[in-house]
């Protein structure tokens, strides 16, 4: 025992210091004025570009790629990076000030962190927000670096089966998006699946449910479908319901948590880490689905669960701390295999492709001085966000008490555009509008407008992984035991909570 002891802890004294010896100098090779300009910039323009419904991680990505043409490959990434980083937390900046998801992943954060800001407590939503982020992108970071071929093996050994089973086992996670209201929040997760099917099949190419429109032949559009269901039908809620004399405003209130509160939510911010790295690294998965996931796992875990969804802290954090952390785990298989693990890490393989690198094992053997550079410049990245979010976050808060005369028309023109914006398309926009109506009439009968957005993000990949496993290998592919194991935590998800709300219910009596 204390030989197995004694090889665990040199093993350990090994891999550390192997990675100091390769972190420190690359850390010093960016302590000069133009690769700290560059990361600087990358993570502010990623703050802006998240903020503004319509703009995701990948496309402020996409938007700035053309520009780093003329530099170095080490230089482009940098930056690029810095703006993946900034992107993924500023979608939550709008999501808790005023409901408006910057970015898709950013839907989650709103469940909790708008009910926090409306109730007085925006500076704590801010406060975890920022620090659940910076946290769990350095954790996203650690864990790149020290398992990045161990987790892209795993992520290889994936059949589209597993893909399905996965998909499947985060719609489960409807039961805890609904609270009490499961059977309307079933409702809306399968409206969701519904509405996905329209457009061409994804393996055939069949045209369904497109009603002779030609804009339907892609089927519907993610971003202006989410910024329709949460930022219009909460301003179309806002008008049904004015009245003049809310114009009126009181002083505004802002309190920046301290550390014994951050300190309590220490766990929550490692497990939605760990997760959101995790869950990161299985291609097409991204921040989103692991923000669900983690804030279905938290909730589950937590001792006080109808509290999620009306300001719970632990669900801003499991939200965020997953997110950024996916940000380590899509890079994991794009460096180890050149297999982009989010639609960001798409754009970064082409801006590597661009600048004559072949992402791979090889990659590590020809530039190691530029991948740990990368490695380094997400740990400074990370500290340029919390600055820049704790200077900034008290001008970015004051939205919430901006009156809702300018408010409410400034959320809808910021809707329009942000659809808009999407592909130039008039008809992105009245997908918005209809959306807002759909929105609107879904809060105003309590339906929940999460478990829309889950079907949405899995329909298609539960669709397009299914007819690749029949492909495969018929229904015989569904019976790999890895597919079968994520089956019956699927089945646990459901069938327990349903047995402890059958026991209180039956101890109440």
């Amino acid at each position: 025992m204390d030989r197995s002891l004694a090889w665990l802890i040199r093993e350990g004294v090994i891999i550390i210091m192997g990675f100091l010896s390769n972190i420190l100098p690359a850390f010093a090779s960016l302590m000069s004025f133009t690769p700290l300009l560059l990361i600087f910039l990358g993570v502010c323009i990623g703050i802006l570009g998240g903020a503004i419904p319509g703009i995701s991680p990948s496309m402020a990505v996409a938007l700035l790629l053309p520009i780093t043409y003329s530099m170095t490959p080490t230089h482009a990434l940098l930056m690029l990076v810095g703006i993946y980083i900034g992107a993924n937390y500023g979608g939550s900046i709008t999501a808790v000030s005023i409901n408006t998801p910057g970015t898709p992943s950013a839907t989650v954060t709103a469940f909790d962190g708008y009910p926090m800001a409306i109730s007085g407590r925006a500076g704590e939503a801010m406060g975890i927000s920022l620090w659940a982020s910076v946290i769990g992108g350095v954790i996203g970071t650690i864990i790149l670096i020290f398992a990045s071929q161990p987790l892209a093996n795993l992520a290889l050994k994936f059949w589209p089966s597993e893909y399905f089973a996965l998909c499947i086992m985060g719609l489960t996670t409807v039961a805890t998006l609904g609270g009490k209201n499961w059977q309307k929040a079933m409702v809306c997760v399968l409206f969701g699946l519904l509405i996905n099917t329209m457009g061409l099949a994804p393996i055939t190419s069949i045209k369904r449910f497109t009603f002779g429109i030609n804009q339907l032949y892609d089927g519907i559009t993610f971003v202006p479908a989410l910024i329709g269901l949460f930022a219009l039908g909460e301003v179309f809620t806002s008008l049904e319901s004015y009245k003049s004399e809310e114009q009126k405003h009181g002083a505004f209130k802002y309190t920046w948590p301290k550390f014994k509160y951050y300190w309590k939510l220490k766990w929550s911010i490692i497990r939605s880490s760990i997760m959101g790295t995790v869950i990161g690294v299985f291609p097409g998965a991204g921040g989103t689905i692991a923000s669900f996931l983690a804030y279905d796992m938290e909730r589950r875990l937590s001792k006080h669960p109808e509290q999620f969804g009306k300001g719970a802290p632990e669900g801003v954090v499991a939200a965020e701390a997953a997110n950024s952390a996916s940000v380590g785990g899509a890079m994991v298989p794009l460096l180890s295999l050149g297999i982009p693990g989010s639609s960001t890490a798409a754009v970064l393989l082409g801006a590597l492709m661009i600048h004559n690198l072949t992402p791979g094992p090889e990659l590590f053997i020809k530039e190691p001085l530029m991948i740990n550079a990368l490695f380094a410049s997400m740990f400074i990245a990370n500290i340029f966000m919390s600055a820049i979010g704790v200077f900034g976050s008290k001008l970015w808060v004051r939205v919430t008490d901006i009156p809702k005369t300018i408010l409410l028309p400034l959320i809808f023109a910021f809707s329009i555009l942000g659809s808009y914006s999407v592909s130039q398309s008039m008809a992105d926009v009245v997908m918005c509008l209809i959306f807002g109506v759909i929105g609107w009439l879904m809060k105003k009968y309590d339906y929940p407008a999460a478990p829309v957005v889950l079907g949405l993000v899995l329909g298609k990949l539960i669709e397009a992984n299914f007819h690749r496993a029949m492909t495969l290998n018929g229904l015989a592919s569904f019976a790999r035991p890895l597919t079968l194991a994520l089956f019956l935590i699927s089945v646990l998800a459901i069938v327990i909570p349903l047995f402890q709300g059958t026991k209180k219910r039956s101890n109440v009596k």
